[in-house]
């Protein structure tokens, strides 16, 4: 059982009303709250020299508050219209979707066996939901090292014998330890949660294609409301959205998506994810160890538990989609940060944060 932890509850704020939503272009404003004059040498210390020994590479920046761009800045050679890799940030997007196909009708949460490789009711691995999945408590087999070829599941699975079909390669892990009694980071489970989603959508469409449907699903219900027109998934040779790493988009749209989460949800006046589900997203349901980062984890989303209530989209070598709702603001940084460098990264996002407070 996941437990239950006391961190400060911050409501999502509502788009201002004289504020217009992103359109094709979005409005600029200045900064609402805080040391304007901090958050540009912030970004000073991160663009000049860039890389540098702090943060390495950064390739774009973009703060927006109360519904403004209120500060932008990229790489030589990137700009608003260059697409770069999601990396884990992708996760949270997975998140979406499926709360997108629950609303629908097209997912039980609870339904078991999640995956085909367990429909045996013997295997010890049957009784793992779509719930424990999202929450990464699933007690499977999977160890997420980015460097050591020799033992990483998530270098196989993506690069190596696993990358033809990414969700079979994870569901075949065996189980670790019990189902939701401890939390481990996988993005084999994302995996695994994209394949149920697909073949949700799939049957629902009546398609053959788990690509072609899964494609359209996200285009039609995620990308285009919120006009994240450069947002480009992908799949695997089996259809599968590979969701735990790979979505390509601009800053300005991965901006979109977080600003989605900080408006609870609804764009525009429509509501495009179920009511409360991203405060589903925001629950703790485990705590982080320091060595991994700290604070906590919900579903698909880290959260930090400071007094902004702080949750974010967090990705390899740095991405990071910060959603600040006490701040009425969200944060995307873009770049290419080696696990070496995530202290420094860290407290760089931190002082952007705090360059915000009034």
């Amino acid at each position: 059982m996941t437990d239950s932890f006391e961190i400060p509850a911050v409501a999502l704020p509502h788009q201002p009303r004289h504020v217009a939503w992103p359109t094709p272009t979005w409005a600029t404003g200045e900064q609402l709250t805080g040391d304007h004059d901090r958050l540009l040498d912030l970004l000073d210390s991160a663009f000049r020299p860039n890389p540098n020994p702090d943060l390495a590479l950064t390739l774009g920046l973009i703060a927006v508050q109360g519904g403004r761009i209120v500060a932008e800045r990229y790489a030589a050679g990137t700009s608003a219209s260059t697409t770069l890799i999601s990396w884990s940030t992708a996760k949270s997007m997975i998140q979406a979707a499926v709360g997108i196909a629950l609303g629908d009708g097209l997912i039980d949460l609870d339904a078991i066996p999640a995956a085909p490789e367990w429909s045996d009711p013997s295997d010890p691995r049957h009784g793992i939901s779509l719930r424990h999945l999202l929450a990464m408590r699933s007690g499977l087999e999977f160890n997420e090292d980015y460097v050591d070829a020799g033992t990483s599941h998530c270098l196989e699975m993506l690069f190596g014998a696993g990358a033809a079909d990414v969700a079979h390669y994870a569901a075949s892990q065996p189980l670790q330890h019990p189902i939701d009694s401890m939390w481990n980071y996988s993005s084999g489970t994302t995996n695994i949660i994209s394949r149920a989603l697909g073949k949700a959508v799939a049957a629902a469409r009546e398609e053959a294609s788990n690509e072609g449907a899964t494609t359209a699903f996200l285009k039609e219900r995620l990308f285009d409301p919120l006009g994240m027109s450069s947002a480009t998934p992908r799949f695997d040779e089996a259809g599968t959205w590979v969701g735990s790493s790979y979505l390509y988009a601009t800053a300005r749209d991965f901006a979109r998506f977080g600003h989605l989460y900080l408006r609870d949800g609804v764009w525009d006046g429509e509501r495009i994810l179920p009511i409360g589900w991203v405060d589903e997203a925001r629950t703790p349901r485990s705590p982080v160890p320091a060595e991994e980062g700290g604070g906590f984890y919900g579903w698909q989303w880290w959260i930090s538990g400071d007094e902004f209530g702080t949750f974010s989209a967090d990705g390899y070598e740095g991405q990071r989609i910060l959603v600040v709702p006490a701040l009425d603001l969200v944060v995307v940084r873009l770049g290419k940060t080696p696990i070496q460098h995530a202290p420094a990264l860290e407290r760089f996002c931190r002082d952007v944060i705090n360059s915000f407070v009034p």
